[in-house]
């Protein structure tokens, strides 16, 4: 099984993380954000990675600090949980609609972290959730867990929809990407031998 955990603590938040990514979904999220909670738990339903987290910060400040650091640690246990990542078919890509809304996520699982952002919000705010927190939740996210990652919200109307169909989109992309290739179980899809580096 391809698990991991991963505890993180600074002076602004203390996040402790558990995942299998051959899991069935299962969830246990508690950040103090409610929002960012629903977000991480379809994350975990429709990616199939068993996920817990529980995380404390400086949300009396705002929700920045939780936020990232969350992503943070959720990537780098992920990173953690894939070791070498041999045998993953790697890539990933899913279209998502939510009503009026269609978002578009592409992935590699190629350790060379990278995000490409086009989703925009026509509100600052989802209830206290301050949406330019979003795109920070995704970079730290690819950042830690070596994940090429595009994010594009085609169109949609409703800000709760454009952000979900971001997650969900996530989950569909990391369930492909992280399958054992039947055919090739046994090497790094890559002609270098090693995943990571500047190419």
């Amino acid at each position: 099984m391809r698990t991991a955990s991963y505890e993180r603590k600074t002076k602004e938040t203390e996040i402790a993380v558990e995942l299998n990514l051959d899991g069935t979904g299962v969830y246990d999220v508690a950040t103090g954000i409610g929002f960012l909670d629903h977000m991480l738990e379809q994350l975990s339903r429709h990616s199939l990675i068993d996920l817990k987290v529980k995380a404390k910060g400086d949300t009396h400040i705002d929700f920045h600090h939780t936020t990232e650091d969350t992503g943070i640690a959720i990537g780098t246990a992920f990173s953690e949980a894939l070791g070498d990542r041999a045998g993953i078919v790697r890539y990933g890509s899913a279209l998502i609609p939510m009503d009026e809304t269609l978002t578009r996520v592409a992935l590699d699982i190629s350790n060379r972290p990278y995000l490409i952002w086009k989703v925009q919000f026509s509100r600052p705010k989802l209830g206290d959730f301050d949406t330019e927190l979003f795109k920070e939740w995704f970079q730290a996210f690819a950042q830690a867990g070596g994940v090429t990652l595009h994010v594009e919200n085609l169109y949609g109307d409703n800000n709760h929809h454009i952000a979900e169909s971001s997650f969900k989109g996530l989950a569909r992309a990391l369930r492909q990407g992280l399958e054992i290739d039947p055919r090739k179980s046994d090497a790094v899809p890559s002609t270098k031998g090693v995943l990571g580096g500047s190419l």
